[in-house]
């Protein structure tokens, strides 16, 4: 049986990875994320990732473009629906890219990291595959948090810090000081 597995990053598709080759899947990997801002970041994640997906011989499909302008027009005066659209647009094209290679299933190492909202991609996921196509394998990969953390980092990866897109940047390493929120007043 052949899975494509979205992947975001290097460090979250390392559990991921472990179980569905133990549970017999012929895994492909692919990264499509034009969320992650600014490039540089989008650049490390993707690098780090060829250099495991290599040493464990996953192959891996790296589109060509980065259309970072289609997420920033789509979320924009809307940043309260980001993840929504986001997961959306990045579970589709994964599912598209699964129908057109004939993959059996699509999944995702959203589904491992325990900060994205769970729920929201299952239910995106399930529905992009009714409506769409192949099936989608659902799987809580959250069990494996710990493991994953610890077998990235004794192989040195790349681990960023925040989700991916501009907000979720400034969510992670913005704190207003009260001396900012006084003064705003």
């Amino acid at each position: 049986m052949k899975i494509l597995l979205h992947i975001c990053c290097a460090p979250c598709a390392m559990y991921p990875l472990k179980i569905l080759r133990e549970e017999g899947y012929e895994v492909t990997g692919l990264f499509y994320n034009p969320n992650i801002h600014p490039y540089l970041e989008y650049k490390k994640r993707l690098d780090t990732l060829r250099d495991y997906a290599a040493d464990v011989q996953m192959k891996l499909i790296v589109p060509d473009d980065y259309p970072m302008e289609d997420f920033l027009r789509e979320v924009t005066f809307r940043e309260t629906m980001r993840c929504r659209y986001c997961y959306f647009s990045r579970l589709t094209y994964a599912a598209g890219i699964a129908r057109r290679g004939k993959f059996d299933y699509f999944t995702s190492t959203l589904l491992y990291s325990k900060f994205q909202k769970h729920e929201m991609i299952r239910q995106t996921a399930q529905n992009i595959a009714a409506a769409k196509g192949p099936g989608f394998l659902y799987r809580d990969f959250r069990e494996g948090w710990k493991e994953g953390i610890d077998l990235s980092k004794n192989r040195g990866m790349y681990r960023q810090q925040y989700c991916g897109c501009l907000f979720s940047e400034k969510e992670r390493y913005f704190k207003p000081s009260k001396d900012r929120k006084t003064a705003s007043k």
